[in-house]
């Protein structure tokens, strides 16, 4: 009996003196991945595949810039989600954190360290060929990003707009405006 009693007594101590976590769109705090809290898609990271492997199977590639503790990393995070959305396997799509970077200065174009200019989050389209499409830093539009897979590709734009919806004070989604082709079709 006064084990248990012990025992409640140090749990609510526990309770009373614990902190709470908070996580914060507009701070450059750490939260965990952003892509799962901010975007509501943990799928893009780690990435399925790499850039040596998309140029070796000429298939058009979006590269990612980012940083779990960058305020405008988080803010971009549903753009990306977005693009995979949009695009799903049409594209490779692949989001690296700078801090996985190599730092070697012997880089080639087939690593993505080469086409990183040193902000985030920066957005870079390369077509199966290895040319460079689109290489912008910071809040790129999906206009903007279409327009370069859709020159990449070959593929049409979709039919459909992009928007990405706030559903409480830090996590958003993307969602389809206009989509009415059922899943799975």
């Amino acid at each position: 009996m006064i084990l248990i009693r012990i025992f409640s007594s140090l749990l609510i101590l526990f309770f009373l003196f614990v902190n709470p976590v908070y996580s914060a769109r507009d701070t450059d705090s750490y939260d965990g991945n952003i892509y799962p809290i901010y975007a509501g898609n943990g799928s893009l990271v780690p990435p399925p595949s790499t850039l040596s492997e998309s140029l070796k199977n000429e298939r058009t590639s979006v590269l990612v810039f980012y940083l779990d503790d960058s305020a405008t990393s988080k803010q971009f995070a549903p753009v990306v989600s977005g693009i995979k959305l949009l695009w799903s396997s049409s594209v490779d799509l692949i989001p690296l954190s700078i801090d996985e970077l190599d730092n070697d200065d012997q880089k080639t174009f087939k690593d993505p360290g080469y086409y990183w200019h040193g902000k985030i989050p920066q957005t870079v389209i390369i077509d199966g060929k290895g040319n460079v499409l689109l290489d912008e830093e910071g809040q790129v539009s999906f206009d903007e990003i279409n327009d370069a897979i859709t020159k990449g590709t070959g593929l049409k734009k979709p039919d459909f707009n992009l928007t990405v919806k706030s559903f409480n004070e830090y996590n958003s989604e993307p969602s389809k405006d206009g989509y009415t082709k059922p899943r799975g079709s």
